[in-house]
């Protein structure tokens, strides 16, 4: 008698979705497609896509792209929160910004990462500026170039400068009073040890 091979039963959708949240939860920096599938070698690739999908379009996991790939991570509440009834391309934007931190990221670099035209990407500027999620800083280097960055970051010294500049001016009588101060410190010091 030929041996009769049980097929095991697929798994239900909201067990891999709780079990792919799970997976997350124990690797906080993200997932790839690879470890799920190796978590759950049974289930059919397009199973894991529906439940990874659905997931995404709940707002509960971030997509991310890396050097293994794509990764799935755990999205902050916080973050589900502002970003509530957004499309995913202002998703990806914000992403995207976030990514950046407090030294900012140019426009170009922007349409450069999400592959949006750039037009898109400028009314998504704006829409997400009015939202007060991000903002807008003018940077030393690039006088005419603006980067962005999340609103409540305060932006790098090496994008504003720092003391040296005022409202992107470079400050030369500061710089002018200061050399004169060292100058004349130095001047009392030579001539403290000359006596």
């Amino acid at each position: 008698m030929a041996e009769v091979k049980v097929k095991p039963e697929a798994p239900d959708l909201m067990d891999i979705e709780s079990r792919i949240i799970e997976l997350c939860h124990q690797f906080p920096h993200g997932i790839t497609d690879q470890v799920i599938q190796n978590d759950m070698p049974h289930m059919e690739a397009q199973q894991r896509a529906v439940a990874i999908n659905r997931l995404l379009s709940m707002g509960q996991l971030d997509l991310l792209r890396s050097n293994a790939g794509l990764l799935y991570r755990i999205k902050e509440s916080q973050n589900a929160s502002k970003m509530k009834g957004s499309d995913n391309q202002e998703k990806l934007v914000y992403q995207i910004i976030e990514d950046a931190g407090n030294k900012g990221i140019w426009s170009r670099d922007i349409r450069y990462k999400s592959n949006l035209p750039l037009t898109e990407i400028n009314k998504i500027l704006k829409n997400l500026e009015s939202k007060k999620l991000i903002k807008a800083v003018k940077s030393v280097a690039a006088s005419k170039k603006k980067v962005y960055m999340l609103y409540n970051l305060q932006p790098d010294r090496s994008v504003t400068g720092g003391a040296w500049y005022s409202d992107q001016d470079f400050e030369s009588e500061f710089v002018e009073v200061l050399n004169q101060q060292c100058f004349k410190f130095l001047q009392s010091k030579v001539s403290a040890t000359t006596e």
